[in-house]
């Protein structure tokens, strides 16, 4: 008998959920959320939908909470996708909240999932525009953005020196991209995918907190200076 395929979505947002409907008819989903109240809502619309899913609540700035996903993930059945849209904004954290949990979290999400990722399998991080605002980094910066062991990461100088939220938000956002590349190779060995998506301004809760907040002016110019004169959509992410 053939083992259940399980796709594993970390932060149960729109954009995430968007995503997730498109990979997994047919499938067990995993629901992983720090908040197990919003794991559980995105559950019910998911199986009213005629998903089989189940729930639980991870801290993505936590080791020991990955490693129970991996496990309680690979439980279910051999895990085919994985996708992470989990995170916080420059608005909804401070620099060291931002740093553990989107550059520090996502880089061991990698790391373990790429342990265990079934045969042929695809991955995706939806990382932002944000990562590609910064200008451009030494090149030994990009290096040890990419390669640091994952429990050295938070001890790099210049990251370290960070005080100021929307920087630490770029530098996470760019070491997204950058551990993607890396861990491309690991996954590759395993005949799967990882890839990485940086959105735009997509119209989420996450998006609305900075629509609202302090930065909120340099938003809507950016949304009034795109082709589209809007913002665009978890659907439209989902597409991709």
């Amino acid at each position: 008998m053939m083992a259940k395929q399980v796709s594993v979505l970390v932060g149960a947002g729109s954009i995430g959920q968007a995503i997730i409907r498109r990979v997994s008819a047919g499938k067990h989903v995993v629901l992983a959320d720090y908040s197990i109240e919003n794991a559980e809502r995105t559950a019910k619309t998911l199986e009213d939908a005629g998903f089989e899913c189940s729930t639980i609540k991870c801290d993505l700035g936590s080791k020991e909470d990955i490693l129970k996903l991996v496990e309680f993930a690979t439980s279910k059945g051999e895990v085919t996708n994985v996708v992470n849209a989990a995170g916080v904004s420059p608005s909804q954290a401070p620099v060291e909240e931002i740093l553990r949990v989107d550059l520090y979290g996502t880089s061991v999400l990698l790391e373990e999932f790429g342990k265990v990722i079934a045969e042929g399998g695809s991955g995706v991080i939806i990382s932002s525009q944000s990562g590609h605002r910064l200008p451009a980094l030494p090149q030994d910066q990009n290096d040890a953005l990419a390669t640091t062991p994952v429990e050295e990461l938070l001890e790099l100088p210049f990251l370290k020196a960070i005080d100021d939220t929307l920087k630490a938000y770029q530098y996470s956002k760019r070491c997204n991209v950058l551990r993607v590349m890396y861990e491309a190779t690991r996954w590759g060995r395993r005949r799967a995918t990882i890839n990485s998506i940086s959105p735009g301004i997509i119209i989420t809760p996450l998006a609305n907190d900075e629509l609202h907040g302090p930065r909120k002016d340099g938003y809507l110019n950016m949304i009034e200076g795109m082709p589209a004169r809007r913002a665009g959509t978890p659907d439209e992410v989902g597409d991709l």
